[in-house]
């Protein structure tokens, strides 16, 4: 089965130095970009993370320290990585809860804006653990029928991405073959940030999901506390997270309309009439 695509869907995987979003670096990304007449275009780069890679991560990928060292930065290939996910779905295995949330850290962090608008994402991972409960290489092993070799690769983690997905769709009838059915079947619940620090309650607005405010919507708090703002945007909070509230604090004080030269004018006439 091919995937209905109405617009190009990137799969992507990423390396990194660890799990934290907001201080871990990409050390390998590797992008399988599918049109929707089936064409696919691929790339993988080396990253150098600027940062050293743990051994406990060494132990998992195999990337060591001194096989990137004279790697490019992520900064130096932020405007060709943009360029290729530019206007496309994203698709990956854990990918809404860690490789999205990574990636847009890494992009801002190069000063490239990020958002999901008019983007849809499939977690493949989300689909295979509400029908059958494993990891990668047993998925792989499950819906394929083949081991797979070079796991933990950022490459074959990405290829053996698309083709599980493939082959849930052949194996599931009630999973639609649409990017709208796929993303939200794998979506957990609707975050407004990606690391999940803010959601969305029943009524469309956003909500903390942790510490003391925990529940409550963020312009309550931020009318009760207006310092908490000023509090999260130094913490050591993911800058997606930072930008979602800079945008709800920007809705709730728009800026104020300036005047015409014509309204000046007439504000002046109407101040003099009153003396």
């Amino acid at each position: 089965m091919n995937l209905n695509l109405t617009k190009p869907i990137v799969f992507f995987d990423l390396e990194t130095t660890g799990v934290n979003i907001a201080t871990d670096r990409i050390v390998e990304i590797a992008i399988l970009k599918v049109f929707p007449n089936g064409n696919k275009e691929s790339k993988t780069w080396l990253v150098n993370p600027e940062i050293e890679i743990p051994q406990s991560s060494i132990d998992v990928h195999g990337i060591t320290n001194e096989k990137i060292a004279n790697e490019p930065t992520f900064k130096e290939l932020a405007t060709e990585v943009s360029a290729m996910i530019e206007g496309c779905d994203l698709a990956g295995f854990n990918s809404n809860r860690f490789d999205i949330p990574l990636l847009a850290e890494e992009l801002m962090r190069a000063g490239i804006d990020f958002d999901m608008q008019d983007r849809k994402a499939i977690d493949v991972q989300v689909i295979f653990h509400k029908k059958e409960q494993r990891t990668l290489s047993a998925g792989y092993q499950f819906y394929c029928g083949r081991e797979l070799e070079g796991a933990h690769g950022a490459e074959a983690d990405t290829n053996a991405t698309y083709e599980i997905l493939l082959a849930q769709l052949d194996k599931y009838d009630d999973i639609e073959n649409s990017v709208d059915a796929l993303s939200e079947y794998s979506t957990h619940g609707e975050r407004a940030d990606f690391a999940g620090f803010i959601l969305m309650n029943d009524k469309k607005q956003e909500i903390f999901s942790f510490g003391k405010y925990k529940g409550r919507t963020v312009e309550e708090v931020f009318k009760e506390n207006p310092g908490y703002n000023n509090w999260m945007q130094n913490a050591d909070f993911p800058l997606y997270t930072k930008k979602v509230l800079r945008q709800i604090k920007e809705r709730m004080n728009p800026p104020k309309k300036k005047m015409t030269d014509a309204e000046k004018l007439q504000a002046l006439q109407q101040k003099f009439n009153l003396r």
